[in-house]
């Protein structure tokens, strides 16, 4: 094995895995650690009631627009498999647009 040409990869791929864990997941733990620290001054009985009714109101339109994420991801992954994998389907017949002709009127015997 030639290690001179292992290195550099194992080196590029830490430092590329590693800068992509950041990415992701900085936004996360910083959350995490808000939450946290509002819990934590929640049990101390340091923020007034407005304040966390504020951010139950900041969790819950989060959670409603994760929510929305997620049904525009499912419709959008369900129009890509469809794209995929066309089904055939049965031609269609058009309603007729007008009645159809009745018969010539006869006058009442």
């Amino acid at each position: 094995m030639d290690w001179d040409l292992f290195a550099p990869m194992i080196v590029s791929l830490t430092l590329i895995l590693t800068a992509g864990g950041v990415l992701l997941f900085r936004p996360l733990a910083k959350r995490l650690g808000d939450l946290l620290e509002i819990m934590s001054k929640q049990r101390r009985g340091e923020l007034p009631g407005t304040e966390v009714a504020k951010l139950s109101e900041l969790l819950e339109t989060m959670g409603a627009r994760l929510s929305l994420l997620e049904d525009r991801q499912d419709f959008t992954d369900a129009l890509l498999l469809r794209d995929r994998n066309p089904e055939p389907t049965a031609p269609q017949r058009a309603a007729p647009l007008l009645e159809e002709p009745k018969g010539p009127e006869r006058p009442p015997a």
